[in-house]
């Protein structure tokens, strides 16, 4: 571990994964408001996780597993692509991918910004209870698979069965959507959408304009059984 007057490095080569995570945990626990650097991360799984404080965490490489999993205030920044599961049941904050996410991004996840420069793939924000997720590229098929709240913004385009038993999360998408999912329609893009998804796309750092997109919700045909509607389940 090297320590500078503005940042932290720890080296992989040199340190394990569990006393990274301890570090950054306990940095994170105490408010430290510091700034660390990751080098060599050679794919390692769970990094950067559980951390519950305003911290500052930059890995240089990509990332295995569940990074940044249950992150809570930190701002972590993955100077490559990530493994399945980042941002997992993510709380606030922010996560960067720099490169592409694999599958199931931000699952779970209750609030914060993830955002994805690249491509992400299946189940992206598969039952997101809250979170952001910006997709600057293309998604996966059974994105938003029972997506109960939050924002999923996707730049390019949208793979099969979009939305599938969608709850009150709202979906953006630029580009085609390949099929929509069980209960998931287009839906009218009203004033305060546009305003909303402006602000993401502002905060994400990303070059397009709100109008280009189109919005997808749910139906609310599925919220209790109805005869009428068995097909659809």
């Amino acid at each position: 571990m090297t320590t500078t007057l503005d940042k932290t490095v720890l080296d992989m080569t040199a340190t394990d994964l569990r006393t990274v995570n301890t570090t950054l945990q306990a940095a994170a626990k105490a408010q430290a408001n510091g700034a660390y650097v990751i080098t060599n991360p050679r794919g390692s799984h769970a990094m950067a996780c559980g951390l519950d404080g305003p911290l500052s965490v930059t890995i240089k490489g990509s990332t295995g597993y569940y990074c940044a999993g249950m992150n809570k205030e930190a701002t972590v920044t993955v100077e490559g692509s990530a493994g399945p599961g980042v941002a997992e049941n993510m709380m606030s904050g922010t996560v960067t991918i720099e490169g592409d996410a694999s599958q199931y991004a931000g699952a779970t996840g209750h609030g914060g910004l993830l955002n994805i420069k690249g491509n992400a793939s299946s189940r992206c924000g598969i039952s997101m209870k809250g979170i952001d997720i910006v997709v600057h590229g293309n998604i996966g098929h059974m994105s938003a698979f029972m997506a109960q709240k939050g924002n999923l913004v996707v730049l390019g385009n949208a793979g099969d069965a979009l939305g599938d038993s969608l709850y009150e999360a709202r979906l953006f998408v630029r580009g085609e959507v390949k099929s929509l999912g069980a209960d998931c329609i287009e839906k009218e893009m009203r004033p305060e959408h546009i305003e909303t998804l402006k602000a993401l796309l502002e905060k994400a750092g990303a070059d397009a304009k709100p109008e280009e997109f189109k919005r997808y919700g749910s139906a609310r045909k599925l919220y209790n059984f109805n005869i009428d509607h068995a097909d659809a389940y």
